[in-house]
C-alpha cells in the first residue's frame, strides 16, 4: 500500500482556512438572508438561475445542475417558493416527464428586494477582505477545483482553466 500524500502546512492552511471560511460564510449568508428576507441561500439560488434566463424558467433538471443540488432537493425547494407564491411550475409541453420551474413576478420582486443585502454582505465579509490581486488568483483556483470536481478538467498538468 502506498504511503499517502500527507499534506504540508502550507496546504494544511490552505484546507482549513478554506473549511473555515467556507461554513463561517455560509451560515450568515444564510442568516442575513432569512432574517432580512425570509428566503434560505438555496431558495435565494434558485431565483436568482430563474432571473437569469430570458424567460424567467429552466427546466428543473438543468435547475438542480445549476444550483447543484439533488432533484428531490431542488424539488423541495421549489414547492416551498411555490407556497409563497415566488415561483410556479409549468409541464413540458415535448416531454411528458419534464417540468419547468418559473419564475412569476412576486418571485422577481423578492430576488430584486433580497439581491441588495446579499450582496452588500458578500462584498463586507468575501469581497472587501482581499486586495484585487487576492481575488483574480482566488477565483482561478476556485473555477479549476470545481472544474475538476464536476469532472470537467483534463488533468492537474492541463492548461489553466479561466
Amino acid at each position: 500500500m502506498d504511503e499517502p500524500r500527507w499534506l504540508s502546512q502550507v496546504e494544511m492552511r490552505a484546507w482549513q482556512g478554506f473549511l473555515v471560511a467556507s461554513s463561517l460564510m455560509s451560515r450568515r449568508v444564510e442568516q442575513q438572508l432569512k432574517s432580512d428576507e425570509g428566503l434560505s441561500h438555496p431558495q435565494y439560488e434558485v431565483l436568482v438561475r430563474l432571473s437569469a434566463t430570458p424567460d424567467g424558467e429552466l427546466r428543473m433538471t438543468e435547475l438542480a445542475d445549476a444550483v447543484l443540488t439533488s432533484k428531490s432537493g431542488l424539488t423541495y425547494q421549489i414547492t416551498q417558493l411555490e407556497k409563497a407564491g415566488l415561483v410556479r411550475r409549468r409541464d413540458c409541453p415535448t416531454d411528458v416527464r419534464g417540468t419547468f420551474a418559473v419564475l412569476t413576478e412576486e418571485g422577481r420582486r423578492a430576488l430584486h428586494d433580497a439581491a441588495p443585502g446579499h450582496v452588500a454582505l458578500v462584498r463586507e465579509l468575501f469581497i472587501d477582505a482581499l486586495e484585487p490581486g487576492q481575488i483574480a488568483l482566488l477565483a482561478d483556483a476556485l473555477e479549476t477545483v470545481g472544474h475538476r470536481l464536476r469532472g470537467d478538467d483534463p488533468s492537474p498538468s492541463g492548461p489553466p482553466v479561466r
